[in-house]
């Protein structure tokens, strides 16, 4: 018997998306796994500031802007338009959009028990 599965589809970058007007973020979910553990889509935000604690993995690749991300301990990384990095669950610091930022994420929920 043969399963049953999602055709492969094509994700067509707008370059024009910009932050939605309900704030100075826009979200756009592309997919989800059928458990919602695995999850990629579209973000941007307009500059900004925001402590964060991870409890997600996290895969980004920038497509606009400068994003500075400072850990717990006090060490940061800046990371560019056309860089790609991965922000593992527990982490815990700042996350800072110092120009307006837009990019393509995945994440992985860790399963609960």
């Amino acid at each position: 018997m043969t399963e049953m599965t999602d055709p492969v589809r094509p994700i067509r970058f707008d370059a024009g998306q910009q932050p939605d007007g309900q704030g100075t973020t826009t979200t756009k979910q592309w997919y989800a796994d059928p458990t919602g553990r695995f999850q990629a889509g579209f973000w941007s935000s307009e500059p900004s500031r925001s402590e964060v604690t991870y409890a997600i993995d996290e895969i980004c690749f920038l497509l606009e802007g400068t994003v500075r991300l400072t850990d717990a301990g006090g060490h940061a990384e800046i990371f560019r338009s056309g860089d790609s990095f991965v922000v593992p669950a527990g982490f815990k610091g700042t996350w800072e959009n110092l120009e307006p930022v837009r990019k393509f994420y995945a994440i992985h929920k860790p399963a609960t028990g």
